[in-house]
């Protein structure tokens, strides 16, 4: 049985306590700072390695890392002064995003300039050390993929999934999004990032589909929500084969069981009752406190057929933005 302890995520006392009772240690949350977990590496086994954590949380050191391991990006620039940006936005020209080298998620810490007057605004808004600019992707597509790599480097890999945002949140995945090229090259970039970081666990590539081809955004050192489908989608979810990763034990079939869409629930939960009427629907309450943007929930919908999930997808849409 594991231990539960309750403290700060930041109580470098509380969490020596829970390393010394624990044969291994995880995360599900990339905003614990990783210099507090390298030295409870001396306690105990922590996977994924800190230092995968600690490369996630910087997207400039992030992107520098995917540049090495020839994982395609957009083109970018450290900006730590306004003299700076306007240096990168000559060099990289209008529109880009210039965004918080950390901490930002679900469209934090990022504003998009399109226009040379959006300059200040964004200045005002963002202006501090430790930013990037990065020229904007006109993507037809996002998708992710999930992958899983154990102890032993096995590694397994779900389907991707194309990723609709609302404001920079999720708004809804679905899957398997059937691209061949896409699927091969999203597997062989996300083994080469497995295999670079000796990684451990659960691991995560959004990317932009940019003519045809992938450019990658971010990492995710974790369980990931456009991997929720997964629970009731596949043979193995996500959430199962961190565990047997983490835990040294073979890592299971990720293999679809239909076609999948999984819809998150934005700052208020919908209407249940609702909802469950609609046939083969997985309904998951957080339990979270509402406010705007959260994410409370999710509903999965499993198809036999890409039509009948893409049917149903619209008509659970209806039933949850319907007041």
């Amino acid at each position: 049985m594991a231990p539960i302890l309750i403290g700060d995520l930041e109580d470098s006392r509380r969490l020596a306590e829970l390393a010394a009772q624990s044969d291994v240690l995880t995360f599900d949350w990339e905003n614990i700072s990783a210099s507090l977990l390298v030295p409870l590496e001396k306690l105990t086994v922590i996977r994924p390695p800190a230092a995968a954590l600690d490369v996630s949380q910087d997207r400039l050191r992030e992107k520098a890392l995917f540049a090495r391991l020839r994982i395609p990006v957009a083109a970018h620039a450290a900006v730590d002064s306004k003299d700076q940006l306007l240096r990168a936005i000559r060099k990289l020209g209008l529109p880009g995003v210039l965004k918080t080298r950390r901490s930002g998620y679900d469209g934090k810490g990022q504003f998009v300039m399109r226009e040379a007057r959006h300059i200040e605004e964004a200045w005002a808004r963002l202006g501090t050390q430790g930013l990037i600019y990065e020229k904007f992707q006109n993507f037809s597509k996002e998708v992710s993929i999930v992958g899983a790599r154990s102890v032993k480097g096995q590694t397994v890999f779900y389907p991707l999934s194309a990723n609709t945002h609302d404001g920079g949140i999720l708004r809804y995945s679905v899957a398997p999004f059937a691209d061949l090229e896409l699927e091969r090259a999203a597997r062989t970039y996300l083994k080469r990032l497995m295999n670079a970081l000796a990684y451990v666990g659960v691991l995560t590539i959004e990317f932009f589909v940019v003519g045809g081809r992938l450019i990658a955004n971010e990492m995710a050192p974790r369980v990931h929500n456009s991997g929720h489908w997964t629970i009731e989608g596949c043979v193995t979810s996500q959430f199962a084969n961190h565990l047997r990763a983490i835990c040294d034990l073979p890592l299971g079939s990720t293999r679809p069981l239909g076609h999948a869409a999984m819809i998150n629930f934005l700052g208020e939960m919908p209407d249940r009752e609702r909802l469950l009427d609609v046939e083969g629907l997985a309904f998951h309450d957080y339990g979270k406190e509402p406010r705007p943007g959260r994410k409370l929930g999710h509903c999965t919908i499993l198809r036999s057929s890409k039509k009948d999930r893409d049917q149903a997808l619209v008509d659970a849409l209806k039933l949850i933005d319907r007041p």
